[in-house]
């Protein structure tokens, strides 16, 4: 059954976790990470955070099936969007390294999939009333970085010695595709929420197209991904039980989104 509410999400990314684990999938690592950022939405509802909070789980439900739905296509053998099939596709390789399988799971779901779901949460007029939940979202969804970089850090010693040498380089290849596409999703979001949903299709295509030639790139195997698959941990349950454990908060008032920093881990 399709999610009805966060806590049906939160769910069913604890079933795919426990089932990656358990197999040695690498879309778990992708899953636990997405399910601690699920966890601070519904407690940022539970307590208040966010303007409208039946509003915003609709957004995180709607949100989180696209992720969900995607990955029900791929594993019944059916076409998922072209962003989710390269990343799909990626977890069967031992090739990329644990950095490359979580940037190729978070651009297809914030490239594509977070201004799909706002426009379909808010056609309309009522999208501009949902901008400051949507930054909050944002917020959120800028503490992965961090949390990306120190999780990672414990697998992948060569990605340590990299923070601690270059962190300047170190934070342009963890962020530079995750900042651009946090700052677009909105725009996309505008640009379909007035249209009708036939005439969104096109523009999902584009957009689509886009994020998969993005996935490449970040899927590309080059001298970092080399470098950092050295001495990078090949237990793949063990690197997902890493990823799942700790948790996200939610600490700065609504009023303040538009000026706050990164939430850490």
């Amino acid at each position: 059954m399709r999610p009805q509410s966060v806590d049906d999400v939160i769910a069913r990314l604890e079933s795919i976790i426990d089932d990656a684990v358990a197999r040695g999938d690498r879309i778990g690592y992708f899953a636990a990470l997405y399910n601690r950022v699920t966890l601070a939405v519904r407690d940022g509802i539970r307590t208040g955070q966010f303007q409208d909070g039946p509003r915003m789980e609709r957004l995180d439900v709607t949100f989180a099936t696209r992720f969900l739905d995607a990955l029900d296509a791929w594993r019944a053998g059916q076409l998922p969007s072209r962003v989710w099939l390269k990343a799909f596709v990626a977890t069967l390789s031992p090739t990329p390294v644990i950095l490359q399988h979580l940037l190729a799971g978070m651009n297809a779901h914030i490239t594509l999939d977070l201004g799909i779901a706002a426009a379909r949460t808010c056609p309309g007029a009522e999208l501009p009333g949902l901008k400051t939940d949507f930054d909050r979202i944002n917020t959120v969804l800028a503490s992965l970085t961090p949390t990306v970089e120190g999780e990672i850090g414990r697998d992948s010693p060569e990605f340590a010695l990299l923070s601690r040498i270059a962190p300047a380089l170190e934070n342009r290849i963890v962020g530079f595709a995750m900042d651009d596409a946090r700052a677009m999703s909105w725009s996309f979001a505008s640009a379909l929420a007035p249209l009708p949903l036939q005439q969104q299709v096109p523009l999902i295509a584009r957009r689509d197209d886009e994020a998969a030639f993005a996935s490449a790139a970040i899927l590309a195997d080059g001298i970092f991904a080399r470098v950092l698959r050295h001495k990078e941990s090949a237990d793949v349950a063990a690197n997902i039980r890493s990823l799942a454990q700790g948790e996200f908060r939610i600490s700065v008032a609504a009023a303040d989104v538009a000026t706050a920093a990164p939430i850490p881990a």
